[in-house]
């Protein structure tokens, strides 16, 4: 699908969604895809409207580290970042900060499954799978959404 950061393609397995990717190649495939209702989703996402996805999802594959960090990160709520040091922590072990990073960067369901939300010490930009523009986009739509919100 055509997003504001890009071309996502999205994997299915009997209508539960299994891989986000970014950069994909124009063109959809059909078939369950067309009217899935992930394409509403993440285009309510897109636009401000959705804060919380609740197509069903399935995680695949991982070591069961990087699944204990893509179900910490799935917890962040939306417009607001956790530090890598800060999972790591979370999960019993402060020194493996780089090792959430790598497992971030291993995230099948990024966007849906927010491993934008975890940023480095201090807040600092760092890292995406994605590359940081989106990143960035992503991080400033949540915290645009989160303030009109709460100003509402």
């Amino acid at each position: 699908m055509d997003s504001p950061i890009g071309p996502l393609g999205i994997a299915l397995d009997a209508g539960t969604v299994i891989g986000v990717r970014f950069g994909a190649p124009p063109g959809w495939a059909g078939g369950e895809h067309a009217a899935h209702p992930v394409l509403d989703e993440l285009a309510g996402y897109f636009a401000g409207m959705l804060t919380d996805f609740v197509v069903p999802v399935e995680l695949r594959g991982g070591s069961e580290f990087e699944r204990a960090v893509w179900g910490e990160i799935a917890g962040i709520p939306y417009g607001e970042m956790r530090t890598y040091g800060a999972i790591a922590t979370a999960l019993g072990d402060p020194g493996a900060a780089r090792a959430v990073g790598t497992a971030c960067n291993h995230n099948p369901v990024p966007v849906i499954v927010p491993c934008h939300r975890v940023v480095g010490a201090g807040g600092k930009m760092v890292g995406f799978g994605g590359g940081l523009p989106r990143k960035r986009h992503l991080l400033e739509l949540e915290a645009r959404v989160a303030l009109e919100r709460a100003w509402s």
